[in-house]
């Protein structure tokens, strides 16, 4: 109740000074020509030094993350909690606008690299490499159907606008053992433009030490299971990117990149499981111990554009291509000690997983003005999927036991066709939108396992958004917004993955699930004050949920289209200027959730929330002080089995920069001090499997970090102003648990 009543008292002040701050602004806004893109200039009001962080457009929230000064020495995961829409979860599981499904691009491209594991790779990358982050909120039909509720887009910075070579690097290190290492670097050489980036990201046993609790109840029986683990998963992981851009004429530009990411992590672990029976007599226990040695996961893109400009102004032509790869590799071991009538007769096993994913991607766009204030956007697509994955189970018994072996191919073919109205007139600006798609699917067994399936799907997709600009610091969006989510490899594959108190495996009679959402985006930017609340309206009734149940005291999962959900929401930021050197801010998040499974007759409401406050003072000798707390609040609905419980995290930094330009900056912080774990407690409270898991990791930690900016730049790297946009699915390819 406290966070809330700090976040009511910040909303109360940005009130009563709203109309304040509203008289400063002058009449100066503009529409640039060729881009849905509204510009803001302050005249009258002196502001030397801070500039606005955010920027309501069209279809898209601006995060300015190189106005932040805490960008200089914090990672794009820190700042990730301060942007409007987005939450951050104390594990770095990310949401926008309250749904995990989303995409992520890197300057305006899609990602595959980055959406398939964003926390490993946001975790290692400096923001300092960052120039804004932008919540898509309206995709328009141009992007994918699938997984298009929202776009995280993060754009790189593009150098300095000074003769030579621009750059940054950034250190830092915790008192968890963990190092981050990162450069950037963008030069010219005649008409070619090139910039490099390449990071490096340490975890220590410490900082992944994890101890679990669970206990379940199974409802046929009575009998009572407890379980108790530690675990850890030191590793490392490597990034890097390479974008350039060449002009070949005024009309004509050809723009590169090639990235990707490697990580590797040693996964071990161990713990006793106990079962009772509802007499509490026991029944049988086991200790289990695993290692995952050489888990590896590794993801590359290349792509190549091509735009031509007419003598038009504002018309475009855009082919572009791209290739996507990535490789996974799991290996883990289990063995199994101090067994007690254990109901199982094996002391151990041997797993293991190979998947892997290629994707061709082909597109071509036009923009062409039809009107003074009316373009209009068209384009086709057609994308190629190949997913492969190879499992193999072998067991040790003092008499022979069988092995699993299970190999599973499945391929995606997509062909889509959008238009898209733009209009932008006065103080209105609208797009208006229409997709269809065509998707192929099809599974097969090469070792005869199972039979081989295969449907088509059609797909019409609309969205709309329409956005008045009520005076020069109001503006008022509504949006409609439709996606369907396609499911996964691991999602689709039956391959059974077994425990000796777990079995889950994958469902290839999947199909894709529909999306609507509904929102209201009110936004007020001053010179002190940025206000933001958006409600909003969700619903879907055939999404891919999970499917849990239990037999013989052993619990089962797979995947079916069950789910239905109704989510309203309220999405609200506010970052405000009482004073010289000060900034006080509010990220929230509130959802009102309930998902049901009509066909088991279960379902699962409650009301929760995010939220994100921070205050930050400057201080004499150029130093800053900041302090901040963020968490979950209330009653988290994960299915129609469970739910999760609040939990909250604090701290607070110091910082100073040095040099001219404040060339260099350190800075050190503290979180969690007087707190030596931090736990996430999930309830189970319907279902045939009834209990609770508390997972606690290590909190306490003090971090040091240190970044330096060098070097001076005319240009940038050019980029295409239409790409390929690829999107996430679900139950792709991740890392184990």
């Amino acid at each position: 109740m406290k966070h809330i009543g700090i976040m009511a008292l910040l909303l109360l002040l940005a009130a009563g000074v709203g109309e304040a701050a509203a008289q400063t602004q002058a009449d100066s806004t503009s529409v640039k020509s060729d881009s849905i893109t509204w510009n803001k200039e302050l005249e009258g009001v002196e502001i030397k030094a801070q500039r606005q962080l955010i920027k309501q457009e069209i279809d898209r929230i601006g995060y300015d993350v190189q106005a932040d000064e805490e960008s200089k020495t914090l990672t794009v995961m820190d700042m990730l909690r301060k942007v409007p829409m987005v939450t951050v979860d104390g594990e770095d599981n990310i949401k926008v606008k309250g749904n995990s499904g989303f995409k992520i691009y890197k300057n305006g491209r899609y990602d595959p690299s980055l959406t398939k594991n964003a926390k490993e790779v946001l975790k290692a990358m400096p923001a300092s490499m960052v120039k804004r982050i932008e919540v898509i909120t309206d995709p328009g039909a141009r992007e994918d159907a699938e997984g298009v509720n929202a776009i995280l887009n993060i754009v790189m910075v593009d150098g300095r606008r000074i003769d030579g070579v621009t750059g940054s690097v950034t250190g830092a290190y915790t008192t968890l053992n963990h190092p981050n290492l990162g450069a950037y670097l963008t030069t010219q050489m005649g008409k070619a433009i090139v910039s490099v980036d390449y990071g490096y990201g340490s975890m220590s046993s410490k900082e992944t030490e994890n101890k679990s609790e669970v206990e379940r109840t199974y409802v046929s029986s009575g009998n009572i299971m407890k379980g108790m683990n530690e675990s850890s998963n030191p590793g490392y992981i490597h990034y890097a990117d390479i974008d350039a851009s060449y002009d070949i004429d005024s009309l004509n530009l050809l723009s590169a990149s090639l990235g990707g990411y490697f990580y590797n992590l040693d996964v071990n672990g161990g713990g006793l499981t106990q079962m009772y029976a509802p007499d509490k007599s026991l029944l049988y226990s086991y200790r289990d111990k695993y290692w995952m040695p050489g888990y590896s996961h590794h993801s590359w893109n290349g792509r190549l554009d091509y735009q031509h400009k007419t003598r038009r102004r504002g018309e475009l032509f855009t082919l572009s291509y791209m290739l996507a790869l990535t490789r996974q590799r799991t290996e883990q071991e289990n063995s199994y000690t101090d067994l007690q009538n254990a109901p199982f007769d094996y002391t151990g096993k041997l797993q293991n997983l190979r998947e892997r994913f290629t994707e061709h991607t082909f597109q071509a766009d036009w923009l062409r003005p039809i009107a003074e204030g009316h373009k209009l956007e068209t384009g086709i697509k057609y994308i190629y999927r190949g997913n492969t994955s190879h499992t193999v189970q072998d067991f040790y018994a003092a008499t022979p036991y069988p092995s699993y072996s299970s190999e599973f191919k499945h391929t995606t073919q997509v062909a889509a066709a959008y238009a898209d109205y733009i209009l932008l007139i006065g103080k209105w600006s609208a797009r208006a939108g229409l997709r269809f798609e065509h998707s192929y699917m099809k599974g097969f067994y090469p070792d005869g396992s199972a039979e081989s399936f295969g449907r088509h799907l059609n797909d019409w997709v609309p969205q709309l958004s329409v956005k008045y600009q009520l005076s020069d610091a109001h503006s008022l969006k509504l949006g409609y917004v439709t996606s369907i989510n396609r499911p996964g490899i691991s999602y689709l594959n039956p391959a059974v993955i077994n425990s000796p108190m777990q079995v889950q495996y994958g469902n290839p009679e999947l199909s894709s699930s529909r999306n609507q959402a509904v929102h209201l985006i009110y936004s007020y930017i001053g010179p002190w004050l940025t206000l933001q609340l958006a409600p909003a309206f969700k619903y879907y009734s055939d999404g891919i949920g999970r499917l849990i149940y239990a037999q013989d005291d052993v619990r089962y999962q797979t995947y079916d289209n069950i789910e239905k959900l109704t989510r309203w929401q309220l999405e609200g930021y506010v970052q405000w200027k009482p004073f010289k050197g000060t900034t006080l801010s509010a990220n929230f998040n509130l959802w009102d959730d309930k998902i049901e499974n009509p066909s088991i007759c279960l379902s699962q409401k409650g009301y929760s929330g995010f939220y994100y406050l921070n205050g930050s003072q400057q201080l004499p000798w150029k130093l800053r002080l900041t302090a901040y707390t963020y968490g979950e609040m209330g009653h988290s609905v994960n299915n129609v089995y469970s739910y999760s419980r609040s939990w909250n995290r604090y701290g607070c930094s110091l910082q100073r920069s040095f040099l001219s330009e404040d060339r260099l900056t350190v800075r050190i912080s503290a979180n969690d001090l007087f707190r030596k774990y931090r736990h996430y407690i999930d309830c189970t409270t319907q279902g045939d499997i009834l209990g609770y898991s508390d997972s606690a990791n290590r909190a306490s930690m003090i971090n040091f970090s240190i970044s330096y900016r060098f070097g001076k730049l005319k240009a940038s790297v050019k980029k295409t102003e239409t790409t390929i946009d690829n999107s996430d699915v679900v139950g792709g390819i991740t890392k184990g648990k």
